[in-house]
């Protein structure tokens, strides 16, 4: 049996957007399920106006707070303009969660970022791997940034029902996969790996993709199973992380046609 980890938190259940047209936005797209509006106590009814008549239609309840904790709580000072709104992600949970669903010996394709901090990359990500089909990604709370209007923007809108899966931190991550029996891959250049295209991979696997400037953190390096490489030509070191995940993802997919 996999490991069990804590609860799921808020942060493992909603993404929050902040600012007042993404969370105009949010309230206006029907296939997106809101579960409440957090306003700034100080932000006058009349620059909330529309937003709290879209909440209303909805059925959205707009609760208020102080300036300070709305910034707390959107993450980010600068551009929550004092309000928020938390979005159901219904296809996000526990790395923990997943895998006492995932029934004993069941295939299954996973991508874990490792200290990918540009969240236009984590967004990118997101859209390859949900298009792919990829069963999971694993986005651990530390080192990769929030799913926040940034990524949202750049995964088209496709993170709000990306397949997320959540842990404290990639480590961490990694070695509840390997508990549960998946073999952990790391995407690495260096030489004395695998090959991806090559090499067979197994059915289990979850392949890591690390910072964009240092690659593999040492912490993750120290739970990998091995590691497979990109063939690469023309003089190419090596793909931007977004590009390598997408051929990691539909590599994965690839694999389970019968």
């Amino acid at each position: 049996m996999p490991p069990t980890g804590p609860k799921q938190s808020p942060k493992d259940t909603y993404i929050t957007v902040y600012g007042r047209k993404p969370v105009l936005e949010a309230l206006a797209d029907p296939a997106l399920s809101v579960d409440k509006v957090i306003a700034a106590e100080d932000l006058s009814r009349s620059a909330l106006g529309p937003i709290l008549s879209a909440a209303r239609e909805r059925g959205v309840p707009v609760r208020r707070a102080t300036a300070h904790r709305v910034k707390v709580l959107a993450g980010n000072g600068r551009h929550d303009q004092g309000v928020l709104a938390d979005v159901v992600a219904p296809r996000m949970r526990l790395v923990t969660d997943f895998l006492a669903a995932l029934p004993a010996q069941a295939p299954c394709a996973l991508l874990v970022l490792d200290a990918v901090t540009n969240p236009a990359n984590v967004g990118m990500v997101l859209r390859s791997a949900t298009a792919a089909g990829v069963d999971g990604v694993l986005l651990p709370r530390r080192g990769v940034p929030a799913i926040d209007p940034l990524v949202i923007k750049a995964s088209a809108g496709v993170a709000f029902r990306a397949p997320v899966l959540r842990s404290s931190t990639a480590a961490e991550g990694c070695a509840a996969l390997r508990a549960a029996g998946v073999r952990v891959l790391g995407l690495d250049a260096r030489p004395g790996g695998s090959a991806l295209f090559r090499d067979p991979l197994p059915e289990r696997a979850a392949l890591v993709l690390g910072n964009e400037t240092d690659g593999l953190s040492p912490d993750v390096r120290a739970e990998l199973d091995g590691t497979v490489a990109i063939p690469m030509r023309g003089g190419v070191e090596s793909l931007n992380v977004a590009s390598a995940a997408a051929v990691a993802a539909y590599e994965l997919m690839r694999l389970r046609r019968p």
